[in-house]
């Protein structure tokens, strides 16, 4: 048997709302480590919306959320999944306390985010629960299980803390990323571990960042190109296996469900957002917090409802 792990990230770019990085693991036979497990379980997942016929949608997020459409695929999944977990959270702050509940002490300190209780749910618990036994009794059936979903919720306040001391965003998301990365190996590190991270940015090699990160221990490079970048983490005879690939999230089912799992809780906290400054504006346009867009909330929030004290270095990204 082997753990196969995907991680992914949601909201690096926007100025408005979290960034979160996810997980997901799952155990299966040696054999599937290379197999395409949307084939292998294609009677309970798809990677398309068409034509879903009750089966569960799996798919990078960008794909599975849009505007017209809003959370409902990204809700019915991760619910789902949560549930093949023994998972039922009824509202927001119960989803978060299963995914990341170091986050919910951070999130008292802002206003906007004193209210967790409504989820305003697009699917029912019924169509969520017959997904999820599909998918459970698929997986059981071709030997595969979910392990663990995780998610690292970077609130803007904490965000920025991070991003001022290390100066640059892209290490803050690795920092994050690694601390994924390192639960899975306290986890799952005597288990054949493999770990498949969606590249990111443009970096082909990561030993250097790794051995920072992970000092204590002994790396072998397995390959670097283009495509694909692999190593070796060894210590106190646990070992895992990185991959970071590129598109990950379009070729790996992991990686897909923790896109997933992390626009999900993105979009739910950005909610909140909108919910909060529209309550002083009833005519107040949302937004998804990326740069343009946010931008302009930003500059409506101030000219419209100017009255409204709140701290910026809670609310805006400082990159």
């Amino acid at each position: 048997m082997a753990v196969l792990v995907g991680i992914d990230e949601a909201g690096f770019g926007p100025i408005l709302g979290p960034l979160v990085v996810s997980s997901t693991a799952f155990s299966l036979g040696k054999d599937l480590l290379a197999a395409d497990l949307w084939r292998v379980l294609r009677r309970s997942v798809s990677d398309r919306r068409k034509h879903l016929a009750g089966r569960v949608l799996i798919a990078d997020s960008k794909k599975a959320y849009t505007k017209s459409l809003g959370i409902k695929h990204l809700e019915r999944t991760v619910l789902a999944c949560l549930d093949c977990l023994g998972k039922r959270p009824a509202d927001l702050t119960e989803l978060l306390g299963c995914l990341c509940p170091e986050t919910l002490k951070r999130l008292t300190a802002y206003p906007w985010y004193e209210n967790l209780d409504g989820f305003g749910k697009s699917v029912t618990d019924t169509d969520v629960r017959i997904a999820a036994a599909a998918l459970q009794n698929e997986m059981s059936s071709k030997g595969i299980k979910l392990l663990a979903l995780k998610s690292c919720c970077l609130d803007v306040g904490h965000y920025n803390r991070q991003v001022q001391a290390a100066r640059n965003k892209s290490s803050v998301l690795f920092t994050a990323t690694c601390q994924l990365i390192k639960t899975a190996f306290d986890n799952f590190g005597g288990d054949n571990l493999h770990i498949i991270i969606d590249r990111q940015g443009g970096r082909v090699r990561y030993r250097k960042v790794l051995q920072r990160m992970f000092e204590d221990m002994e790396l072998k490079i397995v390959k670097e190109s283009t495509k694909l970048s692999s190593y070796e983490l060894t210590t106190n005879n646990k070992m895992m296996k990185l991959h970071f690939a590129i598109g990950a999230d379009g070729r790996y089912l992991p990686v897909a469900l923790a896109s997933m799992v992390s626009k999900y809780i993105r979009e739910l906290l950005v909610h909140n957002i909108n919910r909060y400054f529209g309550s002083f504006d009833a005519e107040l346009k949302p937004t998804a917090g990326y740069w343009k867009d946010g931008t302009r909330f930003i500059r409506d929030i101030k000219n419209r409802i100017g009255h409204v004290n709140f701290d910026e270095g809670k609310l805006i990204r400082c990159r």
